[in-house]
């Protein structure tokens, strides 16, 4: 009997463990599944890379130079909006952040109060922010484009005319947000930019310092021209370095603006949070800049956690996560409405230009908005602008409603300027130009 119980037992303990059970069936499945699921990121992860390039045929490097403005933009945009949304906006905010590590660009700052004083600063940031994603998010053929660009040079023309704004600060302020977005993309993204995706970099934003009247002369190929967008961004980005070597020194206006606009990018950290968003500040700063901005280096400890925590987003990213689909695109403005005013989907800090609708109200980020006792859109009546924003008008109070005529007569030029392009091709003008020069 002992023995025929034992043989019952026996095989009811091998019956359980037989694959086909479901302790085994479950782990299969779950081994399939995740293998599935790798398998699956890594055939699409890299699809929007390959589509761009079949796409927008530049295939060589000779054929860099016959790259447009209008495709350019495209291909960044992309970028931006698909493929690396986080770090690539992340790498303009600290584009800007860092001209802030030269005193003579710092000076100004203090010295208007734009960004040193905290009733000014959330401003002065959102105006910023808007007219850079007025012309990175509409094509340069398009009157959005070509308006902000209009906007933003008026601005700073009685700066630079008085000598106020050095014309070298504004080459590296455009080179910064060039160079910066390649660099962050090569050291926390899942890929680096690719040669074509580099070049269209370097050919938009140079498109963008022709467009301001920045001057290239300091550059080995300022005056005999340059062969594309990637020569362009290759010669800003080494002089660039150079520039920082020679004038990015430890200055009080420097930890001024700075000081101030690091509580606008940790505004929504609690407070009981906001040392860790500081020293996190930190850690993503060289040793140059933080010297300059007279900040401290972060503790090991947290050095090495922030390390560890974008090693294993990097890793996440390339291994484990879909590609954003075209529908979920990252957008932060809507387009105008009746009025021709436009408002912010997406912001920062303060709620500047924000739609008071129900969703910015009572939705889940308005909640938690609410919870962080901070504003939301709408409220304090009209101070933060929830009728939106007419991009004739972007700017300080002082510069509202100011500058029209001139804006008309900058746009035309923009225009003209635009249509020559088109005429005798990008970098086939430089080329003209370097002839002049050379026959000269």
């Amino acid at each position: 009997m002992a023995n025929v119980t034992d043989i019952s037992s026996a095989a009811k303990g091998s019956l359980f463990s037989t694959p086909g059970t479901p302790s085994h069936s479950y782990f299969t499945y779950l081994v399939l599944a995740v293998t599935s699921y790798a398998l699956l990121v890594n055939f699409l992860r890299f699809r929007l890379v390959k589509w761009m390039h079949a796409r927008y045929n530049y295939p060589t490097r000779e054929s860099f130079a016959h790259m447009t403005d209008d495709d350019a933009w495209a291909i960044q945009k992309t970028m931006l909006e698909q493929e690396f949304p986080f770090f690539y906006l992340k790498s303009l905010q600290f584009a800007l952040f860092r001209t802030y590590g030269i005193p003579s660009i710092s000076k100004v700052l203090v010295d208007t109060a734009q960004f040193s004083k905290p009733d000014t600063s959330l401003k002065r940031y959102a105006d910023t922010v808007v007219l850079i994603q007025e012309f990175v998010g509409n094509a340069p053929s398009s009157t959005r484009a070509r308006t902000s660009i209009a906007r933003t040079r008026w601005m700073h023309k009685g700066y630079r005319a008085s000598g106020k704004i050095l014309e070298d600060d504004m080459l590296y302020t455009l080179a910064l947000f060039a160079v910066q977005p390649v660099r962050f993309l090569k050291k926390y993204e899942w890929r680096s930019a690719t040669d074509l995706e580099q070049c269209a970099i370097g050919t938009f934003w140079k498109s963008i310092g022709d467009n301001l009247n920045i001057s290239y002369d300091a550059l080995p190929s300022g005056k005999k021209g340059f062969k594309d967008g990637l020569h362009w961004l290759e010669e800003v980005m080494a002089w660039s370095d150079e520039y920082e070597a020679t004038c990015m020194v430890p200055h009080i206006k420097n930890r001024q603006t700075a000081d101030q606009t690091t509580e606008v990018l940790l505004y929504m950290v609690p407070e009981a949070f906001k040392h860790v968003g500081l020293k996190f500040v930190s850690y993503m700063m060289d040793d140059r800049l933080r010297k300059a901005m007279m900040y401290d280096p972060p503790p090991a400890a947290y050095a090495r956690f922030f390390s560890i925590l974008l090693t294993v987003r990097q890793f996440a990213m390339r291994y484990l996560a879909l590609p954003r689909p075209y529908l979920l695109r990252y957008k932060t403005f809507t387009d105008p409405d009746g009025h021709g005013r436009i408002f912010s989907t997406d912001w920062d800090a303060a709620p500047y230009y924000a739609k008071p609708s129900l969703r910015n109200r009572w939705g889940p980020v308005a909640w938690l908005t609410w919870a962080f006792g901070r504003p939301l859109p709408g409220d304090e009546g009209s101070k933060y602008y929830p009728q939106g924003y007419y991009i004739p008008d972007v700017g300080p109070k002082y510069f509202e409603g100011r500058g029209r005529k001139e804006l008309d007569q900058i746009t035309k030029e923009l225009e003209s300027s635009l249509n020559y392009k088109m005429l005798v091709g990008n970098f086939a003008r430089e080329s003209l130009q370097g002839l002049y020069s050379s026959y000269l």
